[in-house]
C-alpha cells in the first residue's frame, strides 16, 4: 500500500509521466501478452527461460505469469523501496542461472546484457505499439518520453540506462539490428500454441474460454516480420484488422466507469496526475 500523505514516494515515474498515463489502460493486457511472444523470438532468451522457469510447465505456468505481472505492477507504481526490493530479488535470481545454447551446447548466463535488453525492449515496444494503435492519446513526443522513461525500468533488472534505446527511432534501429539474429525456436512455437489453450485455475475458467480470441488478436498485433518467424501470415490486412480491433476494445473499456475500469494502483496514479495538472493550471492562472 502507498503512503497517501503529501510528498509520498511515487516510485520511478510519478504524476506527469507518460508511463502512468499509459500503463493503467486495460487494453495494455494485449501488450503484455504480445511482449511475451516477441521476447520468445530470441533463442537464448527463450532457452534460458524454458530451462530455468516454470513457464513451460502447464500446471505451473499461471503462477509464474502472475509473479511477472506483480513485478511489473510494483515497478510501475510502487514506491522506490519496493522497486529496489523486487529488483534485488530478480537480479539475484538471474545471477545464479545459466542456460544451454541448443545449437552449440555452450553455457551462457541468463542475465547476459543482450538477453536482458531484448526482454526489456519487447515490453517497451509492445506496450507502446498497442497503446498507440488502440487510440490512447499519445503524441510523437509522448512516445519518445515513454521509451526514455522506461530506461529507469531497465536499470531495475541490471541494465545500464546509457546502453538502452531512449527514443522511438533508437528502438527501431535496435530491432533492425536484431532481426538477423533471432528466430522462433521450438520452445517459442510451443509457447505460442499453448497461448490458445492455457492451463488456468478452475476459478479462472472464463479466461481459458476467451484465450483463442485474445490469442488471435495478440498474434495479429506482432510486427509482420515477427509473425513470419512464427510461420504465420504477415499481411498488411492483418495489421489493419488488429488496429481496428484494438481501437474497438479501447473504446469499449472507456465506457466502463473508472472505479471498475482501473486497478487501485492505476486509479491512484490517475488521481495524483489530475491533482498535479490542477495545481499547474492554478499556478499558471495566478502568474
Amino acid at each position: 500500500m502507498h503512503d497517501e500523505t503529501p510528498g509520498a514516494d511515487d516510485g520511478l515515474f510519478g504524476p506527469g509521466s507518460v508511463t502512468w498515463r499509459v500503463m493503467g489502460e486495460p487494453v495494455l493486457i494485449i501488450g503484455g501478452i504480445r511482449a511475451l511472444l516477441l521476447q520468445s523470438l530470441h533463442p537464448r532468451t527463450m532457452w534460458g527461460t524454458a530451462q530455468n522457469s516454470e513457464l513451460m510447465k502447464p500446471d505451473a505456468a499461471w503462477g509464474r505469469l502472475t509473479r511477472t505481472v506483480e513485478f511489473v505492477r510494483v515497478r510501475t507504481y510502487g514506491p522506490v523501496e519496493d522497486v529496489e526490493r523486487v529488483g534485488r530479488r530478480v537480479r539475484g535470481l538471474h545471477s545464479k542461472l545459466t542456460g544451454v545454447d541448443m545449437r552449440t551446447g555452450e553455457t551462457f548466463p541468463v542475465d547476459d546484457p543482450e538477453n536482458l535488453l531484448w526482454v526489456h525492449m519487447g515490453e517497451v515496444d509492445s506496450y507502446l505499439d498497442v497503446a498507440r494503435r488502440a487510440g490512447v492519446p499519445l503524441s510523437g513526443r509522448d512516445a519518445d518520453r515513454f521509451v526514455d522513461e522506461q530506461r529507469r525500468a531497465a536499470a531495475v533488472v541490471g541494465l545500464d540506462p546509457a546502453d538502452v534505446p531512449a527514443s522511438v527511432a533508437e528502438m527501431a534501429d535496435y530491432y533492425a539490428d536484431m532481426r538477423g539474429r533471432i528466430w522462433a525456436c521450438d520452445e517459442a512455437r510451443t509457447g505460442l500454441r499453448r497461448m490458445f489453450s492455457p492451463a488456468v485455475p478452475r476459478r479462472l475458467l472464463p479466461l481459458k474460454l476467451a484465450a483463442p480470441a485474445v490469442g488471435t488478436l495478440t498474434v495479429s498485433t506482432l510486427p509482420r516480420w515477427a509473425r513470419r518467424m512464427y510461420g504465420l501470415p504477415g499481411l498488411p490486412t492483418s495489421d489493419l484488422a488488429a488496429t481496428l480491433a484494438l481501437k474497438s476494445l479501447y473504446r469499449t473499456t472507456r465506457a466502463v466507469p473508472e472505479k471498475y475500469r482501473y486497478s487501485p494502483d492505476a486509479r491512484r496514479a490517475l488521481r495524483l496526475t489530475r491533482e498535479r495538472e490542477t495545481e499547474a493550471a492554478a499556478w499558471t492562472i495566478a502568474s
